[in-house]
């Protein structure tokens, strides 16, 4: 069986990514982590997409939903904007 069939090269490709996230923040490989992990269960439970190319057709899509989801849930709300008060060079 190919490596890319394996439930367990993406849930290590997740805790990979998650990893990344913490080390480099700003929500660009969670969506990754989290779509990664999301095949990897679907791998578990027998569910397959058969070739690469529909395999990391799938991951793309599962990874650009979860990320659309968790900039709906964590951004910022309708018209809110961030105001700085203090700046880190202000000297107190």
């Amino acid at each position: 069986m190919m490596l890319w069939m394996q439930w367990w090269v993406w849930m290590a490709a997740a805790l990979a990514l998650a990893t990344l996230e913490v080390l480099i923040p700003g929500y660009i490989f969670l969506g990754f982590a989290v779509g990664a992990a999301v095949m990897g269960l679907l791998m578990l439970f027998g569910i397959s997409a058969g070739g690469l190319a529909l395999t990391l057709a799938i991951f793309a899509g599962l990874s650009l939903l979860s990320y659309l989801a968790m900039r709906k849930f964590f951004g910022l709300r309708s018209g809110q904007v961030k105001i700085w008060d203090t700046d880190i060079n202000d000297n107190k």
